[in-house]
């Protein structure tokens, strides 16, 4: 907590919000942090423990830290976007996500064909892995998780912080649909998927669209 800094005298709780905002965003405060009592705040800050206590309640009001009774005061999310977007998404249709979720998808595909490193290679390629793996032993749940840690892949690929921030808001309802849909059919698509990493390993931003586009056609087809 070193790195908070001290406050001008106008605008402190502003000033001071904006400070735990910005120990959230950095990931100083990740999620599941309890973050200092008032009386550190307010010392590390500079300010009294009034302003502090103000700043701390509008970032409870955002969605953003969960005050524990007998327990402290806890990061629960890291973007007031994010929180809203995720309340949302989570009472929005399947079709109506789909639809997003194949905008997205499409353009992360092409972004990330462009942009991946090796590094990201070897990360689609383990998660790929890691999919089929759950698939054949039939561990449905864990499948899942697996199907969207390789399409959150795909969008850290592209290397965009704020298309990366907008998909991790809408994970919670894309996941809750690819349950379901695994639940009906328990197809996997695995050549889909295939076809869309090594794509993107190629560097081909057209054939990554492509394969992302067949996926997607394959989905619909089951509604």
């Amino acid at each position: 907590m070193t790195d908070v800094k001290r406050v001008r005298r106008s605008g402190l709780v502003s000033q001071v919000a904006e400070q735990l905002r910005e120990e959230i965003r950095s990931g100083r405060w990740s999620v599941g942090t309890r973050i200092p009592t008032e009386p550190e705040l307010a010392e590390l800050t500079g300010t009294g423990r009034n302003t502090v206590r103000e700043a701390v309640q509008g970032l409870v009001h955002a969605g953003l830290l969960e005050r524990r009774q007998g327990s402290g005061t806890y990061v629960v999310g890291t973007s007031d976007v994010g929180i809203t977007l995720a309340r949302f998404f989570a009472t929005s249709y399947s079709r109506d996500v789909l639809e997003l979720r194949t905008a997205l998808d499409l353009t992360a595909a092409e972004l990330a064909a462009r942009r991946r490193t090796d590094d990201d290679i070897a990360m689609l390629r383990a998660r790929l892995d890691e999919r089929a793996a759950q698939w054949e032993a039939e561990r449905w749940d864990d499948a899942v998780t697996a199907d969207v840690a390789l399409h959150r892949g795909i969008v850290e690929a592209s290397h965009n912080a704020v298309y990366l921030e907008f998909y991790d808001s809408l994970l919670p309802t894309i996941e809750d649909v690819i349950t379901q849909h695994v639940a009906a059919t328990h197809r996997g698509f695995h050549g889909d998927h295939a076809a869309l990493v090594e794509a993107v390993a190629a560097g081909d931003p057209v054939a990554a669209v492509a394969a992302a586009r067949s996926l997607f056609d394959e989905l619909w087809g089951d509604l």
